[in-house]
């Protein structure tokens, strides 16, 4: 099985780090997040990852060379000329994954001990399109499961908007965990350029089983921010 990290964003919320450095290469316990998330990959026998970058991306590029790409077989996918988000940053990097039946793709900047291997197994297990990483967590942003944790919806909570695909009784908001399994036939995504995974997730609701996997109770960290930083290193610890 093969795997895309998406590495490319400019970790606005991590500055001043990323002034100066990819969020990639934040550490946590020493490791780069990138180097934690390589391994994590590792440890459920995922050692073909592509990477895609933007920002500061030679510096990615130069820690993997140094570093055998830290077990993993590493490709580049490049986006310096123009960050494409996480749906056009798949899209370019589609073709990498033609003779796959599934594959899984993950923010690099996420820490968690989510059982991803289990994941897997729901995964092909099912008849869904692609299987979310979710949990019951606060978050600004949430996707909408039916009682089956079929994807129905997203709502921000900030603004009250909400964008459903699927008209059922009753709703319920999970946080996604930017970790998701997908079969190929997502990447017939009807977009161009530069959008969402959200976005990709929304249309193919409509008609397709876009399924969640709730890990509440994991371990889970989004590490945008600098005193996520910390926080991180003290969950890692405990």
């Amino acid at each position: 099985m093969k795997a895309m990290l998406f590495a490319a964003g400019l970790g606005t919320r991590l500055k001043p780090f990323t002034d100066h450095h990819p969020k990639a290469l934040a550490e946590v316990n020493g490791k780069t997040l990138l180097e934690h998330n390589l391994l994590y990959l590792q440890s459920f026998g995922i050692k073909d990852v592509i990477i895609n970058v933007h920002h500061f991306a030679d510096q990615i590029e130069k820690v993997l060379e140094e570093n055998n790409g830290f077990g993993s077989n590493v490709t580049i996918s490049d986006e310096r000329e123009v960050v494409l988000e996480t749906g056009g940053g798949l899209r370019k990097a589609g073709s990498y994954f033609k003779d796959e039946k599934a594959f899984v793709v993950m923010n690099v900047d996420v820490l968690t001990n989510l059982d991803l291997g289990k994941m897997i197994d729901q995964h092909k297990q099912s008849d869904a399109m692609a299987t979310l990483a979710v949990m019951q967590r606060t978050s600004s942003r949430q996707l909408l499961f039916d009682d089956h944790l079929l994807l129905c919806g997203w709502a921000n909570n900030n603004t009250g908007e909400q964008r459903i695909s699927r008209e059922v009784l009753s709703l319920h908001p999970y946080a996604f965990s930017g970790v998701q399994v997908l079969s190929p036939a997502i990447l017939n995504m009807p977009f161009q350029g530069k959008f969402s995974m959200i976005d990709v997730y929304l249309f193919f609701a409509k008609t397709n089983v876009i399924k969640g996997f709730n890990h509440t109770g994991d371990i889970f960290i989004d590490v945008g921010k600098p005193e996520s930083l910390e926080k991180a290193a003290n969950l890692l610890n405990g």
